[in-house]
């Protein structure tokens, strides 16, 4: 008889040690599935992040005693930078707009903001040129006559504040000048005096 109760006892401690055990094992696989969820919850907020529309604007100043002023809006969404200038004050006709390498527009002359962003080393050009561009070679845009015009802009080789600075725009300046762009003459397009000057900062 007590030979069969310690069997019975033996029993009993070895179901509730396998009990035990696969609780053990059941709390783990719960805690496990609690990171992987709380991982796969942080990286979707990541990505929703990445996704989400930027939207900065920018107030233009006069440069070199011009009367230009106006407003740039940068927008960044699903991948793409947009950029749209309203200006106003300019002589009519035609004008360069680029993106220069530093934020500062303290110079009377616009010459703070050094020269045009160009984070990959190419030669000054017209944009998507197979010669090369700069980063910052926005273009030329016509002025009315009435001294208006509106600028619109969009790449997926900028982005608002990311990592690439291959690609950031944010710490740099926008400057409108007196003339065109001639795409051809180096480093800047002889596009004439800063006219006007905003700095992209947060």
């Amino acid at each position: 008889m007590k030979t069969i109760k310690l069997a019975v006892v033996g029993l009993l401690l070895i179901g509730s040690y396998n009990c035990k055990e696969v609780k053990k094992e059941a709390d783990k696989a719960g805690d496990a599935m609690e990171e992987s969820m709380d991982e796969m919850e942080n990286k979707a907020n990541d990505m929703m992040d990445d996704q989400e529309e930027k939207t900065i604007t920018f107030m233009m100043e006069p440069k070199s005693d011009s009367n230009v002023s106006g407003k740039v809006t940068f927008t960044e969404e699903d991948g793409e930078v947009s950029m749209k200038a309203e200006l106003s004050g300019l002589s009519e006709g035609e004008h360069a707009i680029h993106i220069h390498q530093t934020a500062d527009c303290s110079a009377d002359d616009g010459t703070s903001a050094g020269g045009h962003w160009n984070p990959t080393n190419q030669p000054h050009g017209k944009w998507g040129a197979s010669e090369g561009y700069h980063k910052g070679d926005i273009g030329n845009f016509t002025a009315d006559g009435d001294g208006n015009a509106t600028v619109n802009f969009s790449t997926d080789e900028w982005c608002i504040g990311c990592d690439d600075e291959n690609k950031n725009i944010m710490g740099k300046a926008v400057i409108v000048h007196q003339g065109q762009d001639d795409y051809t003459s180096q480093p800047s397009g002889a596009a004439g005096a800063r006219v006007s000057c905003t700095g992209i900062i947060q």
